[in-house]
Formats: C-alpha cells, sequence, structure tokens
C-alpha cells in the first residue's frame, strides 16, 4: 500500500495522508492505473472544515478491513473540492441525477474513463438509518461491475447525458421583464419565518444571494414587507448561535429553525457575501447593529484567517480535539470562574447560559431578546449595556484563545479572496475606515502578483510555503477557473470605485481580455467554467446555478456590464447580454436558483446610477459627497471619480472632459452619459439623488 496524498497541499488531502487507503490525487495516473488493472474508481470528495467528512475517513478511511477492501478491488482518488471545483461540479450533478440529493462526503464511482455509475454521499461502517454501510456498497459494486458491466455501463452513457444537458444552454425566448425577474421574489416572502427570520424549517442556511434580491426588489417598488424579511433575517441572524458572539464570524448554517445550533464551520465565502449583504442593508436600515456585525466579521477575518502576505485562509473547522463545537462553547462554571460577580451575572443573563445548556451540557451563546430589548427589560442605557457586552466579550475572547483551536484551511481561492476583499473595500467605502480599504488593497495586489504562473495567467489556489516536501511551494498548477476571473473582476471594480487608483481599473479590464478570450464559447454566446487549457473532463463544464456561491457566468455578467460603462467598451456589455439572455429559461423555470443572474438582468435592463466625484481626496467637501452616495442603497451604481479636471483624452467616457465647478469638488450625477448640473455640495448632491 502506498498512499500517495503527502506530497499535496491541500488541507483536506494532508488529512487523509495516514490513511491505510491507498489514495490517488487526482491525476492521470490513477486513471491509467485503474484501465490496467481493470478496476472501477472509488472518487472521494470532500473540504478540509466538512464535519462528516471527518467521520466518515474515522470511520471508513481509517479502517483497516474496509481500506483493505477498498485498495483489493479499486482505485481510490482523493478530491479537495474547493481545489478542483470542476471535477466536484461534474460528479455532484451525477449523484443528484442519481440520488435526488447531494452533500459532502461525495463518494462517486466511476469507470476507467471517468464516467459514473453508481454514488452518495455519506457512508457508515454498517448498516445504519436506512443507510446501507460501507462494506457492503463496495462489495455490491465489485459484484456489479464483474458481473453486470453491460447494465453499468449503459447507466453510465445516460448520466453522462444527464450532465451534458445540465451544461448546455437553452435558446433565448421572449423578454426580460421586472414581472420575470422578481417573480421569485413573491415565493421568498410567502415562504418567510416571520418569528425567527429565513425560511420556514430547518436547517437554515444563510442565503445571501436570495435577500440581495430582496433588497433590490425593496428599493425597486418599495415593497416594505420584503425589506422587513431581509431586516429579521440579518437580525435573527446575528443575535442566534450561528454567529459567533465573542469572535464575530458566521458559521455555514444552523440545524434547528431559530439560528441556535450551528454546524460550527467557518467559510471564507459565507462571511465576505453576508459582509457585503450587511453593508448593502445597513445603506437601507442604518441599524446599528449590523454595523457591529460587519465590525466583528471583518475583524475575525484580520486576526484569524489572514496570511502575513495579505491572503485570506479558506476556512476553520467545526471540530477542535475531535469534538464538534467544543472551541465555541462556555459553560455556567466557566463565566463565573472567568468573570466573576455582575459580569458573570450579566454575560449568562444576556447569552442565556444556564446549568444544563443548549448543546450537548454546554452553552452556545446567543441574544434571545436582542440588544436594546434586554436593556429596556432591565432598565439599562442600550449604551452602557453595549459597552459592558464589548468589554466582557474581549475577556472571554482571551481566555478563549487559550484553548486549541479548530483546524484552519489555509489555502488561499482566487475567487474567495476576491470575494472577501470586495467586502472590506465596500465596507469601508461605506465607513471611510481607511484600514479596511488598505487590507482589500493589499489583498488584491497579492492576488495580481502572487496568483499568477510564470506565463501570466490567473491561477486559483496558492498555500504557503512549508518545510513539507509539498510540490506546491506557494502557486498550485491548478489555472484559474471562471469564477476566480469574475470575481476578482468584480472586486477589482469595486476597489476602483472606493479609491479612484485606476490601476485596479486597468487590472480589471486586462483580466476581462483574458477571461473573454479563454472562457468565452463563441458558438452558444455564454461562459464555461474552464479553459481549454485545463484538464478535460468527460465534460467540459458549465453550472450556472447559484449555489454557496454565485455562479461564475453570473458575475462575469455582471462585471462586464459594470466594465462596459466605466470602460466605454460595448464588446463587455454584449457578451454580458448574450449570456443573460440564455438563462431566460431557467429564470423563468427557478428563478431562486439564479438570483445572481437577475441581479445582472436587472443592472443590464435598469438605468443604472453613474455618479462622477473630481476633487482632492483630503478635501472634507469631497468626503462628505462620497459619504451621500455611500449612505444610499444603490445596487446598479457606477462610481467614477478623480483627483483634478479630466482631459478629453480619458479613457474612461464617464470622467471624460469633466472639469471641476468653481475649481472646488464637484459631483455630477449621469444616465446614460448624460449628466445633470454639476454640483459643489453634498446636499446638492443628495437632492439629485432623491
Amino acid at each position: 500500500m502506498f498512499n500517495r496524498l503527502a506530497n499535496e497541499s491541500s488541507p483536506y488531502l494532508l488529512q487523509h495522508k495516514d490513511n491505510p487507503v491507498d489514495w490517488y490525487p487526482w491525476c492521470d495516473e490513477a486513471f491509467e492505473t485503474a484501465r490496467r488493472l481493470d478496476r472501477p474508481i472509488i472518487l472521494s470528495i470532500g473540504y478540509s472544515a466538512c464535519h462528516w467528512c471527518h467521520v466518515m475517513s474515522h470511520e471508513c478511511f481509517e479502517d483497516e478491513l474496509i481500506a483493505r477492501t477498498m485498495n483489493n478491488g479499486f482505485v481510490n482518488i482523493k478530491v479537495d473540492r474547493e481545489e478542483l471545483p470542476d471535477v466536484d461540479s461534474i460528479y455532484m450533478t451525477a449523484v443528484q441525477a442519481m440520488t435526488g440529493s447531494g452533500g459532502w462526503p461525495l463518494t462517486v464511482f466511476i469507470t476507467p474513463d471517468g464516467k459514473p455509475f453508481f454514488g452518495g454521499t455519506y457512508f457508515p461502517p454498517t448498516d445504519h438509518h436506512n443507510r446501507p454501510g460501507f462494506p457492503r456498497v463496495l462489495n455490491a459494486i465489485a459484484d456489479a461491475y464483474k458481473n453486470n458491466r453491460g447494465e453499468l455501463l449503459s447507466s453510465c452513457e445516460q448520466l453522462v447525458e444527464v450532465i451534458r444537458g445540465s451544461s448546455t444552454p437553452q435558446k433565448y425566448e421572449g423578454e426580460i421583464d421586472d414581472s420575470l425577474m422578481f417573480k421569485g421574489c413573491d415565493y421568498l416572502l410567502g415562504d418567510a419565518d416571520l418569528k425567527h427570520g429565513g425560511s420556514l424549517g430547518s436547517p437554515k442556511f444563510p442565503q445571501p444571494m436570495l435577500y440581495e434580491l430582496l433588497l433590490r426588489y425593496a428599493e425597486k417598488t418599495g415593497n416594505s414587507q420584503a425589506s422587513h424579511v431581509v431586516n429579521l433575517t440579518l437580525e435573527k441572524m446575528a443575535e442566534g448561535g450561528i454567529y459567533d458572539q465573542i469572535g464575530g464570524g458566521f458559521a455555514r448554517y444552523s440545524v434547528d429553525d431559530k439560528w441556535l445550533v450551528p454546524h460550527f464551520e467557518k467559510m471564507l465565502y459565507d462571511n465576505a457575501q453576508l459582509v457585503t449583504l450587511y453593508v448593502h442593508a445597513y445603506q437601507m436600515s442604518k441599524k446599528p447593529l449590523f454595523k457591529k456585525v460587519i465590525e466583528q466579521t471583518l475583524g475575525y477575518v484580520v486576526r484569524e484567517m489572514t496570511h502575513s502576505m495579505g491572503g485570506f485562509f479558506s476556512s476553520s473547522d467545526a471540530d477542535s480535539e475531535g469534538v464538534e463545537g467544543k472551541f465555541f462553547v462556555w459553560t455556567l462554571g466557566e463565566l463565573d470562574l472567568i468573570l466573576g460577580g455582575e459580569d458573570a451575572l450579566l454575560a449568562k443573563t444576556y447569552w442565556q447560559v444556564t446549568e444544563e445548556g443548549n448543546f450537548e451540557g454546554a452553552n452556545i451563546l446567543n441574544v434571545p431578546v436582542g440588544l436594546e430589548n434586554f436593556a429596556r427589560e432591565h432598565h439599562l442605557e442600550v449604551e452602557v449595556l453595549e459597552q459592558d457586552i464589548s468589554r466582557i466579550s474581549a475577556i472571554l475572547l482571551q481566555e478563549r484563545s487559550r484553548r486549541v483551536p479548530p483546524g484552519i484551511d489555509d489555502k488561499i481561492l482566487t475567487s474567495w479572496n476576491a470575494l472577501m476583499f470586495k467586502a472590506f473595500a465596500e465596507a469601508g467605502a461605506l465607513f471611510n475606515n481607511p484600514n479596511w480599504i488598505t487590507i482589500a488593497e493589499k489583498n488584491a495586489r497579492f492576488l495580481l502578483t502572487a496568483m499568477k504562473d510564470p506565463d501570466g495567467r490567473l491561477i486559483h489556489s496558492w498555500k504557503a510555503k512549508d518545510n513539507s516536501s509539498s510540490k506546491y511551494d506557494g502557486g498550485s498548477h491548478i489555472l484559474g477557473y471562471l469564477d476566480d476571473h469574475a470575481y476578482l473582476i468584480d472586486a477589482l471594480i469595486t476597489l476602483y470605485e472606493a479609491t479612484f487608483d485606476y490601476f485596479y481599473l486597468e487590472a480589471a479590464e486586462n483580466l476581462a481580455d483574458s477571461m473573454v478570450d479563454r472562457f468565452w464559447d463563441q458558438e452558444s454566446e455564454v461562459f464555461y467554467d474552464t479553459s481549454l487549457e485545463h484538464s478535460k473532463l468527460i465534460v467540459r463544464p458549465r453550472d450556472t446555478l447559484d449555489n454557496a456561491v454565485p455562479s461564475g457566468g453570473s458575475i462575469a455578467a455582471l462585471s462586464l456590464l459594470r466594465l462596459s460603462l466605466l470602460t466605454g467598451d460595448s464588446g463587455y456589455a454584449s457578451k454580458a447580454e448574450s449570456s443573460i439572455k440564455a438563462l431566460v429559461p431557467q429564470i423563468r423555470r427557478a428563478p431562486l436558483s439564479v438570483t445572481s443572474w437577475i441581479s445582472a438582468a436587472d443592472f443590464w435592463k435598469t438605468d443604472s446610477s453613474q455618479i462622477v466625484l473630481l476633487g482632492n481626496h483630503e478635501s472634507s467637501t469631497l468626503t462628505e459627497m462620497i459619504a451621500a452616495v455611500r449612505s444610499r442603497y444603490l445596487p446598479n451604481l457606477v462610481l467614477a471619480g478623480a483627483r483634478c479636471d479630466v482631459s478629453n483624452d480619458e479613457k474612461s467616457p464617464l470622467l471624460r472632459g469633466k472639469k471641476m465647478l468653481n475649481g472646488k469638488p464637484t459631483a455630477f450625477v449621469c444616465e446614460d452619459y448624460v449628466c445633470k448640473v454639476p454640483v459643489n455640495s453634498a446636499s446638492e448632491l443628495a437632492d439629485q439623488l432623491d
């Protein structure tokens, strides 16, 4: 037996390097071995922070007898879904087609030429709760592959056709209007949990894309119910156990309907999207709680999830010391010992800490009644209570830092990093926080330098050097996918709008040209998820549906529309429009599966808010005008700026020929490059925006 994972960089693969299973990474050697030995392949896909991946590893892959069965009858491949999202996407589609559901760990049985014929998710070591034990599955598959191969191969071909069909865009039919784009909002509002927020039932996922759509709907129609549902959901999440009340940041989901008991893993992409959502919700509501959540969550990212070079780590585990949630929970006795006296009493009352606990004999901190209601019920000043809770939280955070922390998946992914630095940029611009802008800029420049291969092509992942013999010292061999390019373009545009540094706009333009060259399908007029330079799979993937993150194609469309307005290049807009049109049948059929596409369509079909700001960045007047723009929720905003008058040869048509009025900081509010009378004050600008 020879486990080949020891030289990999992925923390997830390294978690399995000592398994008695003869693991291969995804590589040609594995498939060649399967063909030579005439064996089926077990493809096991997961990720570092996945709790049930850890469970199956411990129960099955560490078991000598099960490993022997795997080694004797199969070729075994282990894949980190975050490193190879194209592989994960194809085989997840297959398993969903076979079983009606999916998830991780993903367990797929495939032929030596990569075609799937059977699969599932978690398998226990013995038959349990209507799940067949993994040994029984292995024996049945081995027997069927030997004795009923013809039938298996027939099912393979059917599954490949299903996968191929899911990635083939349909013809555009009909017009796109508000009634089409926002019809999913009625379903969201009808399914809303008006007591706890989110959707009715459990488990509850944050689903930021759905609530971004509701915010757009509320802004466009004035629907007060839509804004209420968003605000209620964000309040209850922030007060629940899904939110780390001590350290900031959100867990992936809650297992109950009250946001109380989380699945404790924290994902970078969740927190990035949620910070951005809280920024937009704050712009509409001005709720202090939302600002606090933004500050704490970004603080968590800086404190625990940032490499010294500026990259952001991917996730933190749910488990520590082999126990789920151990790092995050508290007993009543611990609070008494650490805090004592009035502080302990306040903490226990505010966070509902009891002797019996709310999670396996311990307590997940949560705020059942909210800060303001708690202050009112206990006859306290809100400001004083907030200060006391902040002080106590700092004490508990310091104490918690002495515990054994959950494992960190320290690989750095271009796409997820772009989501997060965009969040820093938006929050920094909204609250005029230069530190957050600096963090965003450092990350952006890291991505534009470290995340490039020797040929200047964007790569997907990066891992810091260590003392191992890893073949990855820094950058990896995995080229960037569509979402890496699209998310980074979108984030760079946002950073340009926050700084007015033309470097970022130019970088976005160069990256967009590369994206079009490498991922655009001229025949179907949509983007593929992979370039022709990527490894060939049974189908060239094109996943148009939103999952935990927006589809790469939707963000590509949105970023190209923004870039077209800023650069005047109509070719960008043309490709965005073509790809949106291809999604009309899906928007009609299941709008909530493509909400990020609907946001892109709304940007396309709605007159955008084009605002130009000129003036010295140290000017208080310009700062006030920027605040007048940022304080408003303008989902279709395009913002351009310069430090002085702009010549007629300026590259951006929004800026071209613009002059400061009376030599003072000046704002221009425009639509389709036609501008209103320029103004010199924030109050005048506000009047034009209202």
